[in-house]
């Protein structure tokens, strides 16, 4: 099932016969440099415990195809309680979702791609989702993405010390937002 469709561009809903691209993208250390750690390769006993196993979570998980090839994978969710609390959004009435996405091929970086993602996942979320907000809280350290998020209308809300266990320490992170408003 298609979620969203841009030019060369769609998501899919995951399905079990996507685990061997994602063993493969989540064993490839530029890729788990910026999304799961270099030090935490997946194999496939990993991909099914993280991506099909709690199939009662709230997790919306799809693949990302480019000219009809899978790339990449992303997630998205409504936000909850706790969440909303630390992210200082617990009195907000709207509906919030939060984003998470890597494009697995890394030749296919630094083509405007990750645009294309994030700019289609927004849309939907706000049209047939009815988001009110959608954040994320991508690494200090991982420019690339936050160039990304911003070009797409993100705005960094605050920063999120020490928030993220990555490569054995702790990592700060940028809290940002999309307000439907703006």
């Amino acid at each position: 099932m298609i979620l969203f469709h841009s030019g060369d561009l769609n998501v899919r809903r995951l399905e079990r016969e996507d685990a061997p691209l994602l063993v493969r993208w989540l064993s490839d250390p530029a890729v788990l440099e910026y999304y799961e750690g270099r030090d935490r390769p997946h194999d496939q006993t990993l991909v099914q415990a993280h991506f099909y196993e709690d199939e009662a979570d709230e997790i919306n998980r799809g693949i990302v195809q480019f000219k009809d090839r899978p790339i990449g994978y992303i997630q998205f969710y409504p936000v909850g309680r706790e969440e909303k609390e630390e992210y200082g959004y617990a009195d907000y009435a709207g509906k919030i979702y939060g984003m998470d996405q890597f494009i697995g091929e890394p030749q296919m970086w630094n083509r405007g791609i990750g645009s294309l993602l994030v700019g289609g996942m927004v849309k939907y979320l706000l049209e047939v989702e009815q988001a009110g907000l959608i954040v994320m809280d991508p690494q200090c350290r991982n420019h690339r993405a936050l160039r990304v998020y911003e070009k797409n209308g993100f705005v960094r809300e605050k920063l999120l010390p020490e928030h993220e266990w990555h490569e054995g320490e702790w990592r700060d992170c940028w809290l940002i937002s999309y307000n439907s408003k703006s």
